[in-house]
């Protein structure tokens, strides 16, 4: 078994460093993160950093690069408060994975990398109309870390998802939703099937459903 210590992985290659540090937490949800500037511009681009913070009330997070360079998600999400979490389509990922390309602040993603906005129920944010499952997001706090990374947590408004994607008892079909997920930076899976256990109790050992 190969060993790093933090002091070998700070002295790798950038790159190295970036590939694998980055893999390390395994399999990451992939999700569309819809923004709208001041000035009505559309801003899309993927998140593979989404996740769950609470469920009573409903709290969602991301989490954000260091905002030493400008990053369009971040300002337009301050500036509106609202934003919405899409998933991403298996047949999609390659135009998901293009949204996070360097494109200038007048030109939306949604539009060069062939996405339709929709704004549903006067969110002020826009969705993904190819996504499977949406979610609507209003801001609620945001904690800056020491590395510059910036955790912003947001309220669950809007939930839209397919029909099929959703179980009698509240869980989500995402093998029926078709959406990716990610490794690394650069990976993209499809989901197989889950092995589903019941609640698990002490003596109990738990039993697939």
């Amino acid at each position: 078994m190969r060993h790093f210590t933090a002091a070998d992985i700070a002295g790798f290659e950038k790159i190295y460093r970036l590939n694998l540090v980055n893999g390390l937490p395994g399999f990451k949800p992939a999700n569309l993160v819809g923004t709208v500037a001041a000035d009505g511009q559309t801003n899309l681009t993927v998140f593979s950093s989404a996740l769950h913070l609470g469920s009573d009330p409903a709290l969602l997070g991301i989490v954000t690069r260091p905002t030493t360079v400008p990053r369009h998600t971040y300002a337009n999400l301050k500036a509106n408060g609202c934003y919405t979490l899409n998933h991403v389509p298996e047949a999609r990922a390659a135009s998901a994975h293009y949204t996070s390309a360097n494109f200038p602040d007048d030109v939306s993603e949604f539009d060069e990398c062939g996405f339709t906005a929709v704004f549903r129920d006067e969110f002020p944010a826009p969705y993904v109309a190819e996504s499977p499952l949406s979610i609507g997001l209003r801001l609620l706090e945001e904690h800056h870390i020491s590395n510059g990374t910036v955790l912003l947590v947001g309220t669950v408004e809007h939930v839209y998802l397919r029909e099929d994607g959703l179980r009698e008892d509240g869980t989500l079909d995402l093998v029926a939703l078709a959406t990716a997920c990610i490794s690394g930076l650069d990976g993209y899976h499809a989901v197989a099937p889950p092995v589903r256990f019941g609640y698990a109790r002490p003596g109990q050992p738990p039993v697939a459903l």
